[in-house]
């Protein structure tokens, strides 16, 4: 699999919200400005509710505008055996049998993606895990919380 494809999975789900928030700031926009919406008293506030969601969720749209351009050209390195955890890796850990992946990006933790038949979650080196993720390498581990405790996960691969 090409790194490449990493990425391009990214940017399209950030273009999916994307167009999901702009929708709805225009729709907010749309609602703070119809005439059903005008204030019938002092203490009417439905407009200027409306107002300040349709800037907040464009305030959000920008942000992921600018998500989309730092993604686009963010550097794909190839981590070859005995690399540390960086930016721009593709971690997988194993814990009790099971796997999952996380790609350790600049912003947008949280996001989930799928390429390849791969499902990953998008982690940032200030969540909990990626600050336990960076600088690591291939048969460390990490302690994540679970439902009886904190639970080891052993780092297996990273791409």
């Amino acid at each position: 699999m090409q790194k490449t494809t990493i990425r391009d999975a990214i940017v399209a789900q950030l273009r999916r919200e994307l167009e999901l928030q702009a929708r709805a700031a225009h729709e907010s926009r749309e609602e703070a400005t119809s005439v059903e919406n005008k204030a019938e008293g002092q203490y009417d506030m439905r407009s200027q509710e409306a107002a300040y969601l349709a800037e907040g969720q464009a305030r959000f749209a920008a942000e992921i505008a600018e998500s989309i351009s730092i993604y686009q050209t963010l550097e794909m390195p190839d981590f070859i055996a005995g690399s540390y955890v960086a930016i721009g890796a593709l971690v997988t850990l194993e814990a009790k049998g099971s796997r999952n992946i996380y790609f350790l990006g600049p912003r947008n933790g949280g996001l989930e993606a799928r390429v390849c038949e791969m499902d990953f979650v998008l982690v940032t080196p200030s969540s909990p895990l990626g600050r336990q993720l960076v600088g690591r390498k291939v048969g460390e581990a990490v302690q994540l919380p679970g439902r009886g405790g904190p639970v080891i996960h052993h780092i297996v691969g990273i791409l």
